[in-house]
């Protein structure tokens, strides 16, 4: 029985690579998978996953207001699908998270969904909610804070290098906007402002 499998970790953690090693198992093996990005998140071009050490590769692009199961389940009957992949799953709403458990409940298709579980201010995103709710394995990959711990906790940076108590939930952006951090050290980089 397929299954939906949650990777989540604070940024820098390796997700978008993990993602993409993956995909490149199936398909090396003769497998066919369907990757899905974000329309939301285009840093590296609408439809393309890019990892941080250089590794991309096309993708579906998926919107807030698209079914992912439908899309799936239609691509599945034209040519079989062997594993669907979300890159950037805090993003999917609470309805596509219930989409990818159709897709392994009802398809039989493993979906892998790699995301943030928290947002800046430490708030869990909807997508990750759902997911920390209703996938079937939870897994954390590991990134570590500048001082060597883990780090578990997204520092948004302002323009004067300080971290942001306040904002919108959502503001894409990578390593000039963010920073990975234990969670003293992001107590800490808060409590400066």
């Amino acid at each position: 029985m397929a299954k939906v499998y949650f990777y989540y970790s604070a940024m820098n953690a390796g997700k978008s690579t993990v993602l993409l090693q993956s995909s490149y198992n199936y398909q090396e093996r003769g497998m066919r998978t369907m990757v899905f990005a974000p329309a939301i998140d285009d840093r590296s071009g609408l439809g393309r996953v890019k990892s941080r050490i250089g590794l991309e590769a096309p993708a579906e692009v998926l919107k807030a207001d698209d079914n992912l199961f439908t899309r799936v389940e239609s691509a599945h009957a034209a040519a079989p699908l062997a594993c669907v992949l979300v890159d950037e799953a805090q993003f999917l709403t609470p309805a596509q998270v219930t989409q990818a458990t159709d897709i392994a409940d009802t398809l039989d298709i493993p979906v892998l969904c790699y995301g943030l579980r928290t947002d800046f201010q430490g708030n869990l995103f909807p997508g990750s909610a759902a997911l920390l709710a209703r996938a079937d394995d939870l897994i954390e990959l590991k990134t570590i804070c500048h001082c060597g711990r883990k780090a578990t906790m997204n520092v948004r940076i302002g323009s004067d290098g300080k971290g942001l108590r306040e904002g919108a939930q959502i503001e894409i952006g990578g390593n000039e906007r963010y920073v990975a951090m234990c969670r003293r050290h992001y107590k800490e980089a808060l409590a400066s402002n």
